[in-house]
């Protein structure tokens, strides 16, 4: 969603709208003409760990992957005021379900095709839905979480690859007849529509064809464009699928020839590309701007500085096996220094970081508005002392080991300022620097630098606006991103209740949830709501963001020629 005034706080919109009767093709985007190649600059970003769509799991990966080049059952359209729309996909329309949402049934579309040619088949979707069930292949996919959870038969069949079958016979939750795909629940999931725009519910070719060992470098195309060259952590080159029809598709359109995302790049480099009024910076976008250049952006680029809201949400998360004092993990909250640490990371307050309070960010249906202690918590370490020396840690600064990426120099000032705001609070800090995404770490239990952390993050988009997509990934023992480490009986319990409300009961309780855990445990501290500013070059035509993933609207740009 663009905004012209970017200087008040906010905070992102809920996803409301859906149209299960789009077809295709998406409507023109006024004033598009083919050709040329757009270049993405993604400062700090190391880019996706995987192109397999079943594996793929960060909101910078994904965007570029399911906007492009991978396809699903549903996906987002931009509306006409900006928002997202839930609109179909693969299938012809957005399911249907019983009347406790424990069956789901979509029909798929006849006329869309790989890159080879070849039609996207109902019994390949239906594979990759069966390969998102596969937490051993897949540890860090979504399917861990959401397909494992909410899909019947899901405790007795591990996946195709870790049950050696290379099929889905062994799966009962999951029925194919004709073109129809019919999926069991476990439990009511009124979302299904939602979970289908992830692109781990997805078509993948049959059998040894998506082994994960080579599919994940290689992936066969469904959507306008196919990998051209992957350079992981430097480069991906996207170029068209001649293969794709748009008169298939909903939502994306083919106007550029040619894409080029470079991602960890330095952001002063980057600024300088786009301001300066380059020929490298004409026919490109950067995801990201440096604070220092914020107000010089804002008063040239007009339209071209778009600012984005995102269902995101920064946190830390102290470990909760081993500081297990709400006093400490409180200490933390107000030893850390919010604004300097923003800055230093590239982030303007109040405009790509708004201060938090729950874990449920705004717009998210159910969401109660509360503070912790009564208000907003900032940086106070005269109050975090108190609270250690409270905890009976008042002699002596209180250790903690932490992890930064060392290749991001935003990441390494940022941390700079966050070690000197818990040292001031009474902490001792030990930061280790990593050559690679700390995700990396902090979902390996086996890791041996993860075994010494005290404190880990989590910048956590849910892939839908409910609590059912936002507190179970955080908060439930076992979950991937759970790097809190958080276990309380009593919530896991809550959290089985609330999935088994009717529909309509289901979002109050959610934000009651959320409210009691954050008073009751404080287990994450959220250090921001999550907002974006992107940089569109004066030849990148309809400039805009996608309010589903706060990155670029990747599917509606095209080259001023």
């Amino acid at each position: 969603m663009k905004h012209q005034d970017l200087t008040g706080s906010f905070v992102p919109q809920p996803v409301v709208t859906k149209d299960p009767g789009r077809d295709g093709p998406a409507p023109q985007v006024e004033g598009a003409t083919p050709g040329g190649t757009i270049t993405v600059y993604l400062p700090g970003a190391p880019g996706p760990d995987t192109l397999d769509p079943t594996g793929g799991w960060s909101v910078t990966g994904n965007a570029i992957l399911q906007g492009l080049v991978s396809r699903s059952l549903t996906q987002y359209a931009r509306g006409e005021d900006g928002q997202p729309v839930l609109v179909p996909d693969l299938a012809t329309d957005l399911g249907h379900h019983n009347d406790d949402f424990t069956r789901w049934t979509f029909t798929i579309r006849t006329d869309a095709t790989w890159e080879d040619g070849s039609p996207v088949t109902a019994e390949e979707v239906a594979f990759g839905i069966c390969r998102s069930l596969d937490a051993e292949a897949f540890p860090g996919g979504p399917g861990a979480e959401y397909s494992r959870t909410y899909f019947a038969g899901s405790e007795d069949y591990l996946g195709p690859y870790t049950d050696d079958d290379p099929g889905c016979d062994d799966w009962s939750g999951i029925e194919v007849h004709g073109q129809d795909i019919t999926i069991s629940m476990s439990r009511p999931f009124p979302d299904m529509d939602f979970w289908g725009a992830s692109m781990a519910m997805g078509p993948a070719p049959l059998g040894e064809a998506s082994d994960p060992s080579a599919y994940g470098h290689a992936p066969l195309a469904s959507g306008p464009y196919e990998v051209k060259r992957w350079s992981p952590g430097e480069q991906l080159v996207l170029v068209r699928n001649e293969e794709w029809s748009a008169s298939s598709d909903p939502a994306r359109h083919q106007y550029a020839d040619e894409w080029v995302f470079k991602f960890n790049q330095d952001q002063d480099v980057v600024d300088e590309i786009m301001l300066s009024g380059s020929t490298a910076g004409r026919r490109a976008v950067s995801t990201s701007l440096g604070a220092g250049r914020f107000t010089d952006a804002s008063s040239r680029l007009g339209e071209r500085l778009v600012q984005q809201s995102s269902p995101c949400v920064a946190s830390i998360a102290p470990d909760y096996t081993r500081i297990t004092d709400i006093r400490v993990r409180k200490a933390l909250a107000y030893a850390y220094p919010y604004e300097d640490a923003w800055l230093a990371g590239g982030d303007v307050p109040d405009v790509t970081r708004v201060p938090a309070s729950s874990l449920l960010p705004p717009g998210v249906a159910g969401r109660r508005d509360y503070q912790v202690d009564g208000e907003q918590i900032t940086y106070d370490p005269a109050r975090s002392r108190a609270l250690l020396a409270e905890a009976g840690h008042g002699d002596e600064p209180y250790p903690i080991t932490m992890a930064y990426y060392d290749l991001d120099q935003r990441a390494r000032d940022a941390q700079d300022q966050i070690t000197t705001g818990f040292e001031a609070g009474g902490f001792s800090v030990k930061a280790i620097p990593l050559q690679e995404s700390p995700y990396d770490v902090w979902l390996d239990p086996d890791d041996e630098v993860n075994q010494t952390l005290d404190i880990r993050g989590s910048n956590w988009c849910p892939p839908w606006p409910t609590g059912a997509a936002m507190l179970p990934p955080l908060l439930k023992p076992g979950a991937a991103y759970n790097t809190a480490h958080f276990d309380e009986p009593a919530v896991t319990e809550e959290m089985e209740r609330i999935a088994t409300l009717p529909a309509k009961e289901q979002p109050g309780a959610w934000g009651e949830l959320d409210e009691r855990i954050m008073k009751t445990w404080f287990p994450i501290i959220p250090t921001g709501y999550v907002n974006r500013l992107f940089v569109f070059g004066d030849h990148v035509g309809n400039p805009a963001g996608d309010g589903s993933t706060g990155t670029p609207d990747y599917k509606d740009l095209y080259v001023v020629r």
